[in-house]
């Protein structure tokens, strides 16, 4: 099975070559799509989807992220926060998990009271990537495999084991490293 997986990923061509068949000579206005349904992490310059890169997601597979501990990978608007490349996952670029919108939603259901709703939604409008622990936070972000890489980025299907996160291989997370930065925006859609 991985002889199989190796053999697709043969095919992978690496970010500067998806660059020079696109013509395109500088990464601006990057952002990042991220499509659950597809297994896919695609990295766009303005408009122009550079190059896609196979993603697994949280073990839960449910369209809509509750609460922390559920295993689900969130849906929204969100931005890198912080970058961590001394992770167990290899690097870590952790996203701004709950957005305004998630917390908002949080306590619409009853999930969060209201003192913790003002608490959360201060950090979120001050731009911070600060922890609050809470029912709903969550580290969540897009990750590399770590020490298992070879063997998951070589299965020939997606095996979705991450607490909620998005984990794409570890050679794809050095290609990102170079030219994501603080603020760059990542869409999660079902």
């Amino acid at each position: 099975m991985l002889a199989y997986g190796m053999l697709l990923n043969i095919r992978e061509v690496t970010l500067q070559e998806a660059m020079q068949e696109k013509n395109i000579s500088e990464l601006e206005n990057v952002s990042i799509l991220v499509r659950k349904s597809k297994f896919r992490l695609e990295l766009y310059t303005d408009t122009v989807l550079v190059k896609s890169y196979r993603a697994v997601f949280g073990k839960n597979l449910k369209p809509e992220k509750v609460k922390k501990g559920d295993y689900i990978t969130p849906t929204g608007v969100y931005k890198i926060c912080n970058k961590d490349s001394l992770s167990k996952f290899y690097k870590f670029f952790k996203i701004n998990y709950p957005n305004e919108i998630d917390i908002t939603e949080a306590y619409r259901k009853k999930i969060i009271d209201r003192t913790l709703f003002t608490k959360l939604l201060e950090v979120v409008k001050n731009g911070n990537c600060s922890y609050v622990d809470s029912e709903i936070t969550e580290e969540i972000g897009i990750h590399g495999v770590g020490r298992f890489n070879l063997i998951f980025k070589n299965l020939p299907f997606a095996f979705n084991w991450t607490n909620g996160s998005i984990a794409i291989c570890d050679e794809g997370m050095d290609e990102l490293d170079k030219i994501i930065k603080i603020g760059t925006k990542v869409t999660i859609v079902n």
